[in-house]
């Protein structure tokens, strides 16, 4: 299977859920163009609040398609965009890149791979009970985050559903994703 975008969203405000549009234009070092996340400094609220000089590492929020057919399967039904993403994707472990990859999102635009998303609790605010879908523990004890990643712009361009992803990975040993 060939890894597509599926949907691309974003949001003017702070708001929980994005509207799915029909393109979205990304920023080299800013993000989506029009998007509260915009920005070379942390946009996040919680986050400006406790450091507003911090480098923006979650220009874009990139969720994996097929986590909404998993919560689908236990009773959740999730639309593209409603748990705050900019970039759904299909046919890509986005959870299994190490940080540095570089995902090519059509002719132009490319990403790179800063962390994982950290679900907060306002995510239960949208649906009770989802967060326990989207983080959870491994058999070892372990946090596992199922929210989608985040990235920065290294080259803008437009991104539409259906343009192909690429995934090219870092060089030297991988590094796995932690929170950002």
């Amino acid at each position: 299977m060939t890894a597509t975008v599926t949907a691309v969203s974003r949001d003017e405000g702070h708001h929980f859920s994005k509207p799915v549009r029909d393109r979205i234009r990304l920023l080299a070092g800013l993000g989506v163009e029009g998007d509260a996340h915009l920005g070379v400094t942390v946009q996040h609220r919680s986050r400006v609040a406790q450091d507003p000089t911090q480098p923006n590492l979650r220009q874009v929020h990139l969720i994996h398609g097929e986590l909404h057919d998993e919560l689908r399967t236990s009773g959740f039904e999730v639309a593209p965009g409603e748990l705050g993403e900019n970039v759904t994707t299909r046919g890509i472990d986005l959870l299994g890149l190490p940080v540095g990859t570089r995902l090519r999102l059509g002719d132009q635009a490319v990403v790179e791979v800063t962390g994982l998303r950290n679900p907060c609790l306002q995510i239960d605010g949208f649906r009770q009970g989802l967060l326990k879908q989207v983080v959870g523990r491994d058999e070892h004890g372990a946090v596992v985050r199922k929210g989608g990643i985040m990235g920065v712009v290294l080259h803008g361009g437009e991104v539409r559903p259906g343009d192909p992803i690429a995934v090219e990975l870092p060089d030297g040993p991988p590094r796995p994703l932690e929170r950002v």
